[in-house]
């Protein structure tokens, strides 16, 4: 079992950047698949970035492609996520993911075991 701790959200205005992290526990983080994924109000949970156990593999959605960097420290269980050129739509909570089985990336909700508890992230226009 693995516990996720989300952190680096906050307020940002249009253009700017953030680094979110997800610090895992556990001994076995290097064995996961991890994902972010984020859910604005009234809206549903959506995929943004996943990165496969080794690192070597990694997939994002359309719309944060070529702004949103996923990594990961396997030496240190933790997961990032750097976000550049935010715009207003990014807005939401963002949730790190982790999956304990399969080598590959992976992009629905139901694909993945854990959950963090989030962190806000707002762009202001």
């Amino acid at each position: 079992q693995v516990q996720l701790v989300e952190s680096g959200g906050g307020l940002v205005q249009t253009g700017g950047s953030l680094r979110l992290s997800c610090a895992a526990s556990g001994r076995t983080f290097s064995s996961y698949a991890m994902g972010w994924f984020r859910q604005a109000p009234g809206k549903e949970r959506e995929f943004v970035a996943a990165i496969s156990w080794s690192a070597y593999s990694t997939y994002y959605a359309d719309s944060v492609k070529g702004r949103f960097t996923i990594s990961r420290d396997n030496a240190k269980s933790t997961l990032y996520l750097q976000m550049n050129t935010l715009k207003p739509e990014d807005t939401a909570v963002y949730y790190c993911a982790a999956r304990g089985r399969g080598s590959n990336y992976y992009t629905k909700t139901n694909d993945y075991d854990y959950w963090g508890q989030g962190t806000q992230v707002t762009v202001s226009s």
